[in-house]
């Protein structure tokens, strides 16, 4: 049975479709990541998907329960860690989990053994006593989703868990996500940055409210339609620019000081990218041909669909 399935999921806000007809599926036990940009329509499909919210038209379901009419019951099943989660700055760690786990009506006997495995498992037992309030960002994102888990759901929705947190905070949060799979739990997390979605079992890539794409990170890459030119320069920006503008219909990707351009005809349009940047005044760069990442992808797929 899969841990989550919709249908022609839609959810309209007057004249604006937040989420336009999603379906997939989403088996027991995967990790999927939920993949674009800000207003893309992610939020919308988690409030959806945890009965927080109703759909315009379309079903959902959720191990097995339909998100409307079953909205109850899924709430012992699941867990869900918002964008800003509600953390009680004023209370300790321990404290937030016990208020959660008053929420979610856990069993006095149980309560004791999950906040210690929750701590020890989050690496917060040594800031126990700590107030919410004073913690670091990523330690308060491993807080909120230890509250999220003090129930032990079976599906955790999580809605850009890392926004804004720093990278070895987001690499041991990760690290963290990885253990729950192991445990059989299904996890759905949204996020804008493309390298942690290639950490996912499959990813869908959403814009505008449509999903564009759903495969494995290796397969949506499989979709780039042409082959990856990148080179590096101090002028990253100016160089883009002169190639979009000489370059019209070619998609130019700028990443930092890399510029990745895709073509069918490498060869050629690599001694057109030096033929420009010679006549801009540009350093010559030194051009590579490679492996396309997600972002090259996105990119690829959204300007299709624009054009």
């Amino acid at each position: 049975m899969n841990a989550i399935e919709t249908k022609a999921l839609t959810k309209r806000f007057a004249d604006l479709a937040a989420l336009d007809a999603l379906t997939l599926t989403v088996a027991q036990g995967e990790i999927f990541g939920l993949v674009g940009p800000d207003g893309a329509g992610k939020t919308t499909t988690m409030r959806l998907l945890t009965g927080i919210m109703a759909p315009t038209s379309g079903e959902a379901w959720v191990d097995g329960l339909h998100v409307v009419r079953e909205a109850e019951p899924l709430k012992g099943r699941i867990g869900y860690m918002s964008q800003r989660f509600g953390l009680y700055p004023d209370l300790s760690v321990e404290e937030n989990i016990r208020f959660y786990a008053d929420v979610y009506s856990v069993p006095g006997k149980e309560r004791r053994e999950r906040e210690e495995r929750l701590l020890a498992f989050s690496n917060l037992a040594p800031f126990r006593k700590r107030f919410a309030g004073n913690l670091s960002g990523g330690m308060k994102q491993k807080l909120g989703l230890a509250c999220a888990l003090i129930h032990t759901p079976r599906v955790l929705f999580l809605d850009e868990p890392t926004n804004g947190v720093d990278p070895v905070s987001r690499r041991d949060f990760w690290k963290i996500l990885y253990e729950l799979l192991k445990e059989g739990v299904t996890i759905v997390v949204s996020t804008a940055y493309l390298d942690e979605a290639e950490r996912c079992s499959r990813v869908g890539l959403v814009h505008r409210g449509r999903l564009l794409a759903c495969d494995t990170p290796e397969g949506v890459k499989r979709l780039m339609g042409g082959r990856i030119l990148a080179f590096r320069s101090a002028s990253a920006r100016r160089g883009a620019a002169v190639l979009r503008r000489r370059m019209p219909g070619t998609l130019v990707g700028l990443f930092g000081d890399r510029v990745h351009v895709v073509t069918g005809e490498p060869d050629r349009t690599s001694g057109y990218i030096v033929d420009a940047c010679k006549a801009e005044g540009i350093e010559v760069p030194v051009i590579a041909e490679v492996e396309p990442s997600l972002e090259d992808v996105f990119v690829s797929v959204v300007g299709a669909r624009q054009d």
